[in-house]
């Protein structure tokens, strides 16, 4: 008797009550065996399972608005067959408990706002749709054999999940979190400058200096 595991995601929503942004995806495990009709179906003990998503860029479409907004990544449209291109999002893990057949767990997925990550600024960059994803699992499974006791299974690296996120999730996350807010990194030379400005013109608010900075911007271009 071996395990062999496959894997679906079947949604996915804002994690309302973690420390840092995170969405939960609901994944699907089902044991190939069990599914095709086997005899009995292994009995799971449990599974330490890690999982990399990647988003697959080519696999949507783009409004004009959302080719501006991602220029910074991909260059000029006309550009893009050459430079769009998969990139790794962000790593997730989970232990499953116990189950025979099937099961479903929830995947906690951390969702950085470091704007100097590409996968932030595509995200950004996006207004509607979806996001197309690439989940590639590996791990352990650990399961009862009746001859052999407790057995442990690689999990293949051939095992892999498609799915399209819905950008408005995504959007409704970073609202939950950050409400009209975004993170920025800056210099620490440039941040202390603006800090200087601020307190030298007796500003309450990070927003008052630097819109008093975009404001002698447009002074100076006219």
């Amino acid at each position: 008797m071996s395990v062999d595991l496959d894997f679906q995601v079947e949604g996915a929503e804002p994690h309302r009550f973690a420390v840092a942004p995170h969405l939960l995806f609901k994944l699907r495990l089902t044991d190939r065996g069990a599914a095709q009709g086997a005899a009995e179906a292994a009995a799971i003990e449990s599974v330490a399972l890690q999982c990399q998503i990647r988003i697959e860029p080519t696999r949507r479409g783009y409004a004009d608005g959302e080719k501006d907004r991602l220029f910074e990544l991909f260059g000029k449209p006309a550009d893009w067959g050459r430079t769009v291109k998969s990139m790794l999002w962000t790593h997730a893990s989970v232990n499953v408990r116990a189950f025979r057949g099937e099961t479903q767990v929830d995947l906690p997925v951390p969702c950085g706002y470091d704007f100097n990550v590409a996968a932030t600024r595509y995200f950004a960059g996006l207004q509607e749709g979806e996001v197309p994803l690439c989940l590639l699992f590996s791990g352990s499974v650990f399961y009862q054999s009746p001859e052999h006791g407790l057995q442990i299974a690689p999990i293949s690296w051939e095992r892999e999940a498609v799915y399209r996120l819905p950008v408005r999730v995504w959007q409704d996350m970073i609202d939950e979190y950050y409400p009209n807010s975004v993170w920025v990194c800056l210099r620490r030379d440039v941040f202390e400058q603006i800090d200087q400005r601020k307190r030298r013109l007796a500003m309450a608010t990070w927003e008052q200096s630097l819109e008093s900075l975009l404001a002698d911007e447009e002074i100076t271009q006219f």
